[in-house]
C-alpha cells in the first residue's frame, strides 16, 4: 500500500490484569486512516527478551513513517507524554515471562537516553483543548515501556531514518479500578482511601487521546 503510515503498538495485559487499556486503544484504531495517515495498529509481548525482535520486525516489515506505542501506568490520572527514554531495564515486577531485569543495559553501545522525537508539546496542547488529562513527563520509568521506547528510537536511529517516535501511558480502564475496589474490601488490605491507584480513564477518552497524538504527528509530517 502507498502513502504515509502510523505504527501504533499496544502492550498486551500483564502483572496478572486481564486487561490492558493500550492493547485495547490500538486495537481499536488498527486500519484507521488519520490526518491522511494509514494507522497500523500491532501487538508488543510483555517480554524484555522478545521486546527488541518483535520491534527490529515490525519496522522492518512496516518501513512506519512514525512510530506511537502505548502502556499502562497503573495510577496515572491523565495521558502521559514521554520526553525520554533511558539505557536501562530495572524490574520492580516480573515481565510475563517470569524474567526481573536488575541494572541490565538495552544496548550495549548504545546512548545513555534518547528523546522522544513526537511533536510533544502540540500533542499535550490538542489534548488539553479536547478536555482530556495530559501531561509531559521526564521518566518512563524503567520497565517494558521504557524499554520499547528507547529500543524504537535506537533502532529507527541504527536505520538512518528520521521516523518521529515516541511513547503515551494511559490510566487504568474505569473497570480495573472497579475490580481494585472490591479486591481491597473482600481482602480488607488496606482502606479504600488510601490507595493512589484508583484513577481511571474511559476506554473511549484514551482512543481519542491517541487519535489526537496520531493527528497531531501526521500534521508534522506534512
Amino acid at each position: 500500500m502507498t502513502g504515509r503510515a502510523i505504527l501504533v503498538t499496544g502492550f498486551e495485559p500483564y502483572g496478572g490484569r486481564g486487561l490492558n487499556p493500550a492493547h485495547e486503544a490500538m486495537r481499536a484504531l488498527d486500519g484507521r486512516n488519520i490526518g491522511g495517515c494509514r494507522v497500523i495498529g500491532r501487538p508488543l509481548p510483555v517480554s524484555l527478551a522478545r521486546l527488541p525482535g518483535e520491534i527490529d520486525a515490525l519496522l522492518d516489515e512496516h518501513d512506519p513513517d512514525a512510530v506511537i506505542s502505548l502502556g499502562l501506568w497503573p495510577g496515572a490520572h491523565a495521558i502521559s507524554i514521554e520526553r525520554i527514554g533511558v539505557n536501562i531495564a530495572d524490574f520492580e515486577i516480573p515481565d510475563n515471562e517470569g524474567a526481573v531485569a536488575l541494572d541490565e543495559v538495552l544496548s550495549r553501545d548504545g546512548a545513555t537516553a534518547l528523546a522522544a522525537t513526537l511533536p510533544l508539546r502540540a500533542i499535550e496542547a490538542a489534548m488539553l483543548a479536547a478536555g482530556i488529562p495530559a501531561r509531559l513527563s521526564a521518566s518512563a520509568g524503567t520497565f517494558l515501556c521504557n524499554a520499547c521506547l528507547y529500543s524504537f528510537l535506537d533502532a529507527i536511529a541504527r536505520r538512518g531514518r528520521r521516523a518521529p517516535c515516541g511513547f503515551l501511558h494511559v490510566p487504568y480502564a474505569p473497570e480495573q479500578v472497579a475490580d481494585l475496589i472490591v479486591a481491597a474490601r473482600r481482602d480488607r488490605r488496606i482502606e479504600l482511601h488510601q490507595r493512589g491507584d484508583l484513577a481511571s480513564m474511559s476506554l473511549d477518552v484514551i482512543v481519542r487521546a491517541v487519535e489526537i497524538a496520531v493527528a497531531e504527528t501526521a500534521a508534522a509530517l506534512r
